[in-house]
């Protein structure tokens, strides 16, 4: 058995969970909830950077972060499922993932100033740099967003967390200014029943 340690509020983690169902491999792999606060926890055990996800595997040894475990399950699943072989819609996949990723690691550090600073500690400009690495993202995106049809690639998984994301930590407050991107969520969500078996609860 394969062990996912998990959070139940990481979009990074939901990345994972969402391909593990996908891939039909849900009946391999145990989740584990981790406590990434308390040194004790096996997650640094099996990822020294203290993050989730970690990925354990059957022999043992451990995969960090998400677009490794990604692109392990598809490779587990017999390949090219949610990373394309053809080179071009393989490095657009790829492309699409770092995009959101990047969003979603500017997101957090948006989080991060609330949870971890008072408001006399934080810093506007730094705020405002992370503010515009997602504003940029979503513009991007809501320019070009990708179509979907057949198996979501990682990419597409990414957008769809990134997304969920923003609903879940910033009240959705991205759906008024990126109508393409509204829509877009909403077919993803209707054609992808593990999104909403993954809905990210509070922690």
């Amino acid at each position: 058995m394969m062990i996912l340690h998990s959070h139940p509020a990481s979009p990074f983690v939901r990345k994972v969970r969402i391909a593990i169902q996908m891939l039909g491999l849900a009946d391999r792999v145990e989740m584990r909830d981790a406590d990434v606060n308390d040194p004790a926890d096996p997650l640094r055990r099996h990822n020294p950077l203290g993050k989730v996800p970690a990925f354990v595997r059957e022999n043992g040894s451990a995969l960090y972060d998400s677009p490794v475990i990604l692109e392990y399950l598809d490779h587990l699943a017999g390949g090219g499922f949610i990373i394309p072989r053809e080179p071009e819609a393989r490095f657009a996949a790829l492309a699409l993932q770092a995009l959101c990723d990047g969003a979603l690691d500017a997101s957090y550090l948006l989080m991060c100033e609330g949870w971890y600073r008072t408001p006399e500690q934080r810093v506007a400009r730094w705020i405002e740099k992370q503010a515009g690495k997602v504003e940029r993202a979503l513009t991007t995106l809501e320019a070009a967003s990708p179509a979907l049809s057949g198996m979501p690639n990682v990419g597409q998984i990414a957008l769809a967390c990134l997304l969920g994301y923003r609903d879940f930590r910033f009240d959705g407050t991205w759906r008024e200014t990126h109508p393409r991107l509204h829509a877009w969520h909403d077919a993803f969500a209707a054609a992808v029943p593990a999104f909403a078996a993954t809905m990210p609860s509070s922690g």
